[in-house]
């Protein structure tokens, strides 16, 4: 590892970021692109501070953060995703390992499940006409937020 403390320091932005991106979701339903953007561009940093080779380490992120727009993209063409939702998926993609990443989006679907039930129980209560919008930063942010805290949390980071 370069710099343990660097690491720490940028999984704490990332961290602050994601909250960020949970509170704008639920108050606006909207996750604004230079948020998802600062992530996608620290991303690189984190790499180097924690020692990531170029090859396969670096060039397995950007895979997977391709991989993960291009599914992504297809879902939001479909309309099942928004596409702040996307982009914020895509930039995490970056800094996690796949198997983290894949956590991620199991624990994301689970809490979205919940936030869904939530939201649509509190506008039929509410008797509010039209569609139900769900703030899906929030799970994406939740499940963010979780998978860091397992990932790289006391036992410290995990390269591959």
């Amino acid at each position: 590892m370069t710099g343990g403390i660097l690491v720490y320091g940028l999984l704490a932005a990332l961290a602050i970021a994601l909250l960020g991106a949970a509170v704008s979701d639920l108050r606006t339903r909207l996750i604004h692109n230079r948020l998802t953007f600062g992530i996608a561009a620290a991303a690189p940093a984190f790499w180097w501070a924690s020692g990531l080779a170029l090859w396969p380490g670096v060039a397995a992120q950007l895979a997977l953060g391709i991989a993960a727009f291009a599914i992504l993209a297809g879902m939001f063409a479909l309309r099942m995703m928004g596409g702040g939702d996307v982009k914020l998926l895509t930039a995490l993609a970056l800094w996690l390992p796949w198997q983290p990443f894949l956590k991620l989006l199991v624990i994301m679907a689970l809490l979205g499940g919940v936030l869904t039930i939530a939201f649509a129980a509190a506008h039929r209560i509410a008797r509010r006409p039209g569609r139900v919008e769900i703030p899906y930063g929030v799970a994406i942010a939740g499940a963010g937020l979780w998978v860091l805290a397992s990932t790289y949390g006391a036992v410290g980071p995990v390269t591959g």
